[in-house]
């Protein structure tokens, strides 16, 4: 075996006009027998936050028994294959959203307190205030030598919500993602444009748009860099390359015929360039994720599946009840049921992010070993608006520090839950929120 120092830079970018191409970890990143560069070549944890509104149908999401998750429910049965490095959190209760003392109504306007903990403030104006959510913290630690800190993304547009009520600012509708206490941070919804940021250089406008016209890849301008680059690549590192190269190309394929897709529709009730179908554009987010992690782009993002009051169907999931109206369901038991439906394909969708995660290589082990994902939401049972037993998920490795394979019952506010995730990233907080302590989880 050869055994050289020569080595390439983590930080190496393929350049083209109005590109840069950030690069996955390869072996070539990591000099031999350098035991100090090797550390720092190493992965370094990810976190994706996700929210869905209205949590889970009652009757379908706990699993059977405490302790070792042996047995999915209903609606979390997607995530068994990965079921080692799954737990299910039951019992917390979503305190920071519930009404303040002495008020009711608003349940729809505090979403954005999943990740902060914090109530929000109850006002129309501008002195907003939240609190910084855990996303925004661990990416102040840890985001700040990558391309991007974090990311914001979404499935429906917030400019859709335009009244707010209850006296509510819509910022705490739109947003899940809080940098400051009164500063929300926007999601985006079009995979052009995410994808555009993730690997776009500085182009003008009419570069992308000349290149859009022409259907030329954003590939075909680094297609000399890369010849050059895999020259000085071991056959393996030049195959991982030309695997990332080519998911950067499919998925460019998959947003150009999103583009024409709206285009040839006008009358879509969706931008230029947003797939129609949920299924395509939750997917689109999904892998333009996996790809950020991938090239170390950004290490920390944000999704929200929708608004708390989506008014989405989901065909795929076999009802064409709209989310909101379906999680309303009476207590009727077919109603229920067609809840659960909708419910269980939310989860299917992350089965398919999960899955990317756990095929994609990084380093010693994938992206789902060195990946935390949170899934949360705002509701126990919708139908009463409740915010009593929320279902969490914990998902990933999160580089040796989750172990997975569980079902915690606790009790107390979910915001204890966001203190236990921030220690999964060593970053030790007395409190965040209404916490009063951490959970015990395996491991």
């Amino acid at each position: 075996m050869l055994i050289t120092k020569k080595h390439v830079s983590r930080r190496s970018l393929l350049r083209g006009a109005g590109v840069a191409i950030a690069l996955p970890l390869l072996d070539s990143m990591i000099p031999a027998l350098a035991p100090l560069a090797r550390a720092a070549a190493m992965p370094k944890t990810r976190f994706v936050g996700t929210f869905a509104p209205h949590g889970w149908a009652p009757g379908y999401w706990l699993p059977k028994n405490e302790g070792a998750l042996t047995d999915f429910s209903f609606i979390t049965k997607p995530l068994a294959p990965f079921a080692n490095q799954v737990t299910l959190v039951s019992g917390l209760d979503a305190t920071s959203s519930m009404p303040p003392p002495g008020a009711s109504g608003g349940d729809h306007s505090r979403a954005a307190a999943v990740l902060a903990g914090v109530q929000p403030k109850k006002t129309l104006g501008a002195d907003i205030y939240l609190g910084t959510t855990i996303d925004q913290t661990i990416a102040q630690t840890f985001g700040q030598d990558t391309q991007l800190p974090s990311i914001q993304l979404g499935i429906e547009d917030q400019g859709a919500i335009s009244v707010c009520p209850w006296g509510y600012s819509c910022a705490y509708t739109n947003s899940i993602s809080w940098s400051a206490a009164a500063r929300p941070l926007p999601h985006e919804i079009n995979p052009q444009v995410v994808f555009e940021r993730l690997f776009g250089d500085g182009g003008t406008p009419e570069e992308r748009i000349a290149r859009r016209e022409a259907k030329a890849s954003l590939l075909d301008s680094v297609t000399r860099e890369v010849s050059r680059f895999q020259k000085m690549l071991p056959s393996a590192d030049r195959q991982r390359l030309a695997d990332y190269l080519d998911d950067i190309r499919e998925i460019e394929r998959r947003i150009q015929n999103a583009s024409k897709a709206t285009v040839a529709s006008p009358d879509a009730q969706v931008p230029v360039g947003v797939p129609e179908s949920f299924d395509e554009h939750i997917k689109l987010m999904f892998d333009l994720q996996a790809l950020a992690f991938q090239g170390d782009i950004t290490r920390v993002s944000t999704l929200m599946y929708g608004h708390d009051v989506s008014l989405r169907s989901y065909p795929e999931s076999g009802v064409t009840t709209v989310n909101h109206s379906a999680s309303h369901h009476g207590e009727v038991p077919k109603r229920i049921e067609d809840w659960a439906k909708i419910n269980r394909y939310h989860i299917q969708t992350l089965a398919y992010f999960v899955n990317k995660l756990k095929k994609t290589p990084d380093g010693d082990g994938t992206l789902l070993d060195h990946s935390l994902i949170l899934w949360t939401s705002n509701m126990g049972n919708g139908n009463q608006h409740s915010h009593v037993n929320v279902g969490h998920l914990l998902i990933g490795g999160a580089s040796g520090r989750h172990k997975g394979g569980m079902h915690v019952k606790t009790s107390g506010s979910t915001a204890n839950l966001l203190l236990t995730t921030l220690q999964l990233f060593g970053i030790e907080k007395d409190h965040i929120g209404d916490s009063t302590g951490t959970i015990a989880l395996k491991g």
